[in-house]
């Protein structure tokens, strides 16, 4: 997290008031709604509300994360733990200050009801659709309720029906009486509360009807304390409903909603809804799925929670919509991995190489740096014998221009170790090159080639002796374009068919297969891979590949 993140308009605002005496300190919150899973969407509302918490430490700021949790119909407890894990893994902390709507499910019942008391809420029996015809448009005003002008007394008495379970489902709604003529569509008597004959993970059935969204958020910011509430733009439009709510209920403080621009991606969708139906048909293997845009996804993809804060602060914090290019993500994760991640080797497309003048049974170690510019990484041993795997593509049987590695009578340096030279090659009846016939030059080991011995690259192996067999999984963006929302078929229809490419046979260091699920390393000239955090395990190793070292997308 940065030590001076950049002043946005937000934190001015906040700094404002605290500096003016208006808050003695700053309380905000993170209030998802546990019905899917976190997306690298919500990491910018998390950074900013919990990010401002920690900045204000000094005169006692804290951040709530509170599960708006009104719908029982979509909620579930899977999502409740997963952001939990999620929130604590991008690297923030709630401390004691875990909370739930469901909490204050009596006290938005008691503010409907002091509504109601003041002539400012009624029971409707119109039909949903009645109800949405009826609310006009941008140039028509809405057409008042038949049962807008209902006494005080029988909505009392409705509504304690609707509480005690005698309306169907769509039979009755209680809503707002404000105004159907407003410009504002939202305030054309909005709906407070549905009858929803559902079990709630957090009250079983003590209850059968909930609140709305819209009306349980201003009041559970009151019940809290919060005194900046953050949102994302798409709520700008509900803000004098929330300040309404706010001014006419019996609420013990008045927070103040601020709007910000969402994070949004190329190359990706950040909705629930989609990610959802790409799970349900069997598109991905799962929300934590390494190719989904969830948190859990990049977790398991091995990307540094790091390189997501840092974006969040370079991307910052504004009033205008737009698009962040994924391309800004990759480099973020490269830039964090290339410092941390140790050095290992690995070979995906595995091609033998033997080295005819090496004595048989025998094997040499070789001293590697696990970090080319960090010392204090420190070195390992790594075990050199008669047989090698190297990867296909570094031998060719005609050498193309400025192709330098492997091919007849050429030299190559074998990674930290001894230079070798290409003395023949193999085939099989399909004229495919099988194994690869070299020698070794003795005293090339740590030192510079022999005079008249061009040497022009290095490339990585894994003793076909001590190497390990895993299973790597080659990763790739999920959608072929830009904006897959925008896609003429759907966003379905523009699909990676590539977004996964599994490496059955790939060989990997000893030291590799023994890491414990969620090490990440640079296989060298080959990119950044993760031990998988479910199936990686000692004996029966299973690697993501994060990122590759370089963009090559725009090359495909």
């Amino acid at each position: 997290m940065s030590e001076s993140p950049k002043l946005d308009f937000i934190r001015e605002i906040i700094a404002a008031d605290l500096a003016s005496g208006k808050h003695s300190t700053t309380i905000t919150r993170f209030p998802p709604e546990p019905n899917g899973y976190l997306h690298l969407g919500h990491a910018r509302a998390i950074c900013l509300s919990f990010g401002i918490a920690q900045e204000n430490a000094a005169v006692g700021a804290r951040c709530h994360l509170r599960f708006d949790d009104t719908n029982p119909e979509k909620e579930e407890v899977e999502y409740v733990e997963s952001i939990k894990a999620d929130v604590k893994w991008l690297g923030f902390d709630w401390g004691e200050h875990l909370y739930y709507a469901s909490d204050y499910f009596e006290f938005y019942y008691d503010c409907a009801v002091h509504l109601i008391k003041n002539g400012l809420a009624y029971v409707d029996q119109q039909t949903a659709e009645q109800i949405k015809e009826t609310r006009g448009n941008l140039t028509v005003p809405g057409t008042p309720s038949p049962w807008r002008d209902r006494s005080v007394e029988e909505n009392l008495a409705l509504f304690a029906k609707m509480r005690a379970g005698e309306f169907e489902e769509g039979a009755a709604v209680l809503r707002a009486k404000i105004d159907m003529a407003s410009p504002n569509i939202v305030m054309r008597d909005p709906v407070l509360y549905r009858v929803l004959k559902a079990t709630h993970h957090n009250t079983g059935d003590a209850w059968c009807i909930y609140p709305m969204y819209d009306f349980a958020h201003p009041l559970e910011d009151a019940k809290e304390h919060i005194t900046h509430s953050l949102c994302t733009l798409e709520f700008e439009i509900h803000r004098p409903f929330y300040d309404w709510t706010i001014e006419n209920c019996p609420v013990p403080a008045k927070p103040r909603q601020i709007e910000f621009s969402r994070l949004n991606f190329t190359f990706t969708v950040m909705s629930k809804r989609k990610l959802l139906t790409l799970v349900k048909e069997g598109h991905v293997a799962g929300w934590d799925d390494p190719r989904m845009p969830t948190l859990s996804g990049a977790r398991r993809r091995g990307i540094p929670p790091e390189a997501i804060r840092r974006l969040c602060e370079k991307t910052g914090i504004t009033k205008f919509q737009g698009i962040t290019d994924i391309a800004q993500l990759e480099f973020e994760i490269r830039d964090h991995l290339n410092t941390v991640s140790p050095r290992r080797m690995g070979v995906l497309d595995p091609l033998k190489l033997i080295i005819t003048n090496w004595p048989e049974g025998q094997s040499e170690d070789i001293e590697l740096d696990n970090h080319p510019k960090d010392p204090a990484m420190g070195t390992r041993s790594v075990a050199m014998s008669r047989e090698l795997w190297i990867e296909a593509d570094d031998f060719m049987e005609v050498p193309e221009k400025k192709f330098y590695r492997l091919g007849p009578g050429r030299h190559v340096r074998l990674r930290g170790g001894y230079i070798v030279k290409c003395t023949g090659f193999e085939k099989d009846a399909a004229g495919k090159i099988t194994e690869v016939l070299c020698e070794f030059l003795p005293g090339t080991k740590g030192a510079d080639a022999p005079e008249g011995v061009e040497c022009r690259a290095a490339i990585h192996w894994v003793s076909a002796e001590h190497g390990v067999d895993a299973e790597v999984r080659l990763y790739d963006r999920l959608f072929t374009v830009e904006d897959p929302d925008s896609a003429e078929g759907g966003f379905t229809s523009v699909l990676n068919p590539d977004s996964l490419k599994k490496t059955i046979r790939a060989w990997v260091e000893p030291s590799v297969a023994d890491a414990a699920p969620e090490t990440v390393f640079q296989f060298e000239r080959l990119g950044y891979f993760v031990a998988d955090r479910h199936e990686h395990q000692p004996g029966k190793p299973v690697f993501n590949r994060t990122i590759g070292l370089r963009d090559s997308w725009g090359k495909k």
